[in-house]
């Protein structure tokens, strides 16, 4: 029924935690709001950056700009890789390309670090895209970044065939209003809570379930 999979990175292919959470404090104690509960910033963790320090410290536009500038300082270079794969994604991305599943990468992050990650990483050779926000914070909206990848795969008119899987309620949603079903992974960084009331087509607790749902 599906021909093409879009993937989520943080909390869905690869296990971002540590340097967004670090990054974050990096950037909150260089704006004199330290927070020193680094599980409190897993929040951080998929939605877009701007708009979740503007949501969690209450800075205004001009302060969340210099936010994530302080942010990128520290993850450029250290909290990029501060980063792995989850067991068994690579295999599931083998056996998927495989049974010649189109697939696809649609992140918030910034496009540069997503290719930078996959490279890192050598997940690069098996998506035929990739794609993500840009660095000036446009198409950072989750339905921007699905409509965006639906565009380079030419299957704007084929949305039946093409499904989303993601770790948080944002991916959920940003496919729903893309006219996409999504499957959820419960191992990322989403809550029970937020999605069970995301309502995803279905929930799989590793990346060997989620092969199975494609088999």
């Amino acid at each position: 029924m599906y021909k093409a999979i879009l993937f989520d990175l943080d909390g869905t292919l690869t296990e971002s935690g540590e340097g967004i959470t670090k990054c974050v404090q990096y950037a909150l104690e260089k704006l004199g709001k330290p927070e020193e509960d680094q599980k409190k910033l897993e929040v951080f963790i998929g939605p877009p950056l701007m708009e979740q320090f503007m949501k969690y410290a209450g800075l205004d536009e001009e302060t969340a700009v210099k936010a994530v500038k302080y942010y990128r300082e520290r993850y450029s270079n250290v909290g990029i890789f501060e980063n792995k794969p989850y067991p068994g994604v690579e295999n599931m991305l083998q056996e998927l390309k495989r049974k010649k599943y189109i697939l696809a990468v649609a992140s918030s992050k910034p496009e540069y670090y997503v290719k930078q990650i996959l490279d890192h990483f050598h997940l690069t050779e098996y998506f035929d895209e990739i794609v993500g926000s840009q660095m000036d914070g446009t198409r950072t909206n989750k339905t921007e970044v699905i409509e965006e990848a639906l565009e380079r795969l030419g299957m704007k008119k084929h949305r039946e065939r093409v499904i989303m899987v993601g770790d948080k309620e944002h991916d959920v949603l940003g496919a729903r209003e893309s006219g996409l079903e999504c499957v959820a992974v419960s191992y990322g960084y989403g809550t029970k809570e937020e999605l069970k009331e995301a309502d995803p087509l279905q929930t799989v607790a590793s990346a060997d379930e989620l092969l199975d749902f494609f088999a």
